[in-house]
């Protein structure tokens, strides 16, 4: 499996709220949820996590999953195509993807340059931390969370999250946002008003 080198989703922000998982309107949290909670018992099992992403339609009351490729730059691209042809061809609401990934230690992220030219990826950085990015698209923006991965208790293979905290993106670019079809009358999902 491999991980993306990058900040996950490479955002670029111009407003943000905090916001708590309960912040979410309901009818994604009943969606998300669960999807959590599974992803959490896959880690405890001592499995890795794969890059998914559920597209999802409250019309036809579906969600298809798409399995993400992080390998290369090419790879990425690819699956962000293949997420944006099933929210056209679902006339999709909401998009989540969960995937585990690296990122910096908070005390880090400010060196983000320096980090990158010293040491060419984030992934081969001593300041790099495994986490589980979620990202959750709706019209409404983009709630966005980076949870740590932890050891579960003494096993060296076993492993688990603690509860996301999502941030809503009123702006945000990157391969991963902006798939959702556009509705009639409606406005870009990454930019709310």
């Amino acid at each position: 499996m491999s991980k993306s080198n990058h900040l996950i989703l490479v955002c670029l922000l111009a407003k943000t709220e905090r916001q708590t998982l309960k912040s979410i309107p309901d009818a994604y949290l009943n969606i998300i949820t669960p999807l959590i909670q599974t992803a959490r018992g896959i880690l405890e099992e001592g499995r890795p996590l794969a890059g998914i992403a559920f597209v999802g339609s409250f019309e036809s009351n579906t969600a298809v999953p798409v399995v993400l490729d992080m390998g290369k730059e090419a790879d990425k691209d690819n699956s962000a195509k293949l997420i944006k042809l099933a929210a056209e061809f679902q006339n999709a609401d909401y998009i989540f993807l969960m995937m585990e990934a690296w990122s910096l230690r908070k005390d880090k992220v400010h060196r983000m340059k320096e980090i990158y030219e010293r040491y060419g990826s984030i992934a081969a950085s001593p300041y790099a931390v495994d986490i589980v990015s979620m990202s959750l698209e709706t019209r409404h923006g983009v709630w966005m969370a980076q949870v740590p991965i932890k050891p579960k208790g003494i096993s060296k293979k076993k492993r688990t999250m603690g509860t996301p905290e999502f941030q809503l993106f009123t702006e945000a670019q990157g391969r991963f946002v902006d798939l959702l079809p556009m509705k009639d009358g409606a406005k870009a999902a990454g930019t709310l008003h």
